[in-house]
């Protein structure tokens, strides 16, 4: 008989493109992963994924078991929290994507406060890009997502989560940590290090510079990295200086290893943002996440201000 964990295991390779990142996210042993996928392909005779290296691309074979799978995974999940429904408790999985370094950050404790009200909600947290989260909401690969773009789409809504802000940081050795502020022509100078294009960070900075007529090509651009945590070590070793979340520049700052320095005139706020695909109908514990973060959010929304 077909077993629900052999079908998530390979939902989770599917959408990671790798045993080693579904073992990561599954909390199980790469051999176990392996092993499972080994037992559907022996079940259907037919392979499912085509392994090159540490990838594993889906089959056509593959390709045709993902949906049926997704759909038979989420009918059980029905299934399972309409039945928990009549007891009177409220359980289920919640699937969530997060694209942006302050989601990373902000997630922790606000999944600890829901799980307070609904321990028996299981919640999965996937970090990938921006392109990538809001993708897989509208093909209803996961349940909802932590964005910092909201965009024009009849399918989404979005719900305000937290007031971000990007700072600059220097290495503490940095002549410009003294003055602890600087004016915009001054970043003219200075080697950056800076997070990839389409980030909320790269966007707020790009509004922000275009607000003072400086284009982006003007800027000596040493590094560009793809995640804040890299962009404040970098700033760390004085490779230059670099523009991260202030939640992502806090354990720098309080190691005294860099230094927050404003500049004249300059907003660097950017909203982040929870959002669901409208077109798919919520399950119960979905609907209670949903309605937790339109009655608690705005407490974060303000301490983001």
């Amino acid at each position: 008989m077909l077993h629900l964990n052999e079908l998530e295991i390979f939902i989770a390779a599917a959408e990671h493109g790798s045993f080693s990142e579904a073992a990561r996210f599954l909390h199980l042993s790469q051999p176990a992963i392996s092993q499972s996928i080994q037992s559907l392909e022996r079940r259907f005779n037919i392979e499912l994924f085509s392994r090159q290296g540490r990838t594993a691309r889906l089959s056509d074979g593959g390709k045709a078991l993902l949906p049926l799978a997704r759909e038979l995974l989420a009918a059980a999940r029905r299934v399972e929290e309409t039945m928990n429904t009549l007891n009177g408790m409220v359980a289920g999985h919640i699937h969530l994507a997060c694209s942006t370094a302050s989601g990373k950050y902000l997630l922790p404790a606000t999944l600890a406060q829901f799980r307070t009200e609904y321990p028996a909600v299981r919640v999965d947290v996937q970090v990938c890009s921006r392109d990538v989260v809001v993708q897989q909401l509208l093909e209803e690969d996961v349940d909802f997502v932590v964005s910092s773009r909201q965009i024009d789409h009849r399918d989404l809504e979005f719900v305000p989560f937290y007031t971000d802000e990007a700072t600059l940081i220097v290495p503490a050795d940095h002549p410009w940590a003294h003055s602890k502020r600087i004016y915009p022509d001054d970043l003219l100078d200075a080697a950056l290090i800076l997070r990839e294009e389409g980030s909320g960070t790269y966007t707020a900075l790009y509004e922000a510079l275009r607000a003072h007529d400086i284009a982006p090509e003007m800027l000596n651009v040493a590094m560009t990295l793809g995640n804040a945590e890299a962009v404040a070590l970098a700033v760390e070793e004085g490779i230059g200086v670099g523009f991260v979340s202030k939640l992502a520049a806090a354990r720098s700052v309080a190691l005294r290893r860099a230094v927050e320095v404003a500049i004249e005139g300059f907003d660097l706020r950017h909203s982040l943002y929870f959002v669901r695909n409208r077109r798919t109908p919520m399950t119960h514990s979905q609907r209670a996440f949903w309605d937790f973060i339109q009655t608690t959010m705005p407490e974060y929304a303000a301490v983001g201000k």
